[in-house]
């Protein structure tokens, strides 16, 4: 990466999907026989783990959470365990480790972000619905705030979330349950190119030599973004239009690009680079 530049090829140059799932639907009569939005990818060491959310409408409508781990990031065996949560609806999850605790902030019933925490990664606690505050402190308005994508940075908890997918907020909290927002207009947008255009979530936020990057943009602040010129960063697959939700990972020589919807799939970084924040 050059001095300056805004969004590294590293960050950005992928090569092709791997040909075949790395991990799909348990099966017609599983209860995860459709794999649904993002799952979430941590490597901790050679564990890896994959959070994911499962479904077979024809069994009954609730979205439930999976787990499924392996030592390379592209072989992937599912917990026993699973469904971990067996009595709600857990989608578009997003996991963060903080003094020894797994927060996992995801998408509940009617798009309302929620949050469960765990100390193994397997048996999950529901907290609740997370409470979101206007800027002046009153409670936002009544509807969908989903896609929750959640980035720690130096004890504040910031929060990014849509509405309806007609625009990113983000919303502050120094204890992870009680957020309000910076502002009450969306620090992302809606277009104006077409490939974002009608709808727009973040899938995941990360920080690379000095900067801040959302999947779905490069910001030096949280809350000014600029999005990469390029985009869309995943060229649209006639034969797999639905293939989405993004999660990066760094394996130790090069970032991963995973999708996770409707099956799991993986691009290795063009350039080997080590991560650096």
């Amino acid at each position: 990466m050059r001095a300056g530049e805004p969004f590294p090829t590293e960050l950005v140059e992928f090569g092709p999907p791997s040909a075949v799932p790395l991990f799909a639907g348990g099966g017609p009569d599983a209860w995860d026989r459709d794999l649904r939005e993002r799952g979430w990818i941590l490597k901790e060491g050679n564990r890896w783990s994959l959070w994911y959310t499962g479904s077979n409408p024809d069994r009954d409508p609730v979205r439930r959470l999976g787990l499924a781990t392996s030592t390379d990031g592209l072989n992937w065996t599912r917990s026993q365990a699973n469904p971990l949560v067996r009595d709600a609806w857990v989608e578009d999850v997003c996991v963060v480790r903080h003094a020894g605790w797994y927060r996992m902030f995801a998408e509940g019933e009617h798009d309302i972000a929620h949050l469960l925490v765990s100390c193994d990664r397997i048996r999950w606690q529901r907290c609740g619905p997370l409470d979101i505050r206007l800027a002046a402190g009153g409670p936002i308005p009544d509807g969908p705030r989903g896609t929750p994508a959640v980035w720690l940075d130096r004890g504040t908890w910031h929060l990014f979330y849509e509405r309806m997918d007609r625009g990113v907020w983000l919303a502050t909290s120094r204890d992870g349950r009680v957020f309000t927002n910076v502002s009450d207009e969306p620090v992302l947008a809606c277009g104006p190119d077409p490939a974002d255009l009608h709808a727009i979530a973040v899938d995941q936020i990360v920080r690379h030599a000095g900067r801040y990057y959302a999947f779905y943009h490069a910001s030096t602040d949280l809350v000014h973004w600029t999005k990469y010129p390029g985009n869309p960063l995943l060229p649209v697959d006639p034969a797999a239009p639905k293939r989405s939700s993004a999660t990066l990972v760094h394996d130790g020589k090069r970032f991963r690009l995973y999708t996770t919807h409707p099956d799991v799939r993986v691009r290795f970084g063009v350039h080997a680079h080590a991560a650096r924040r």
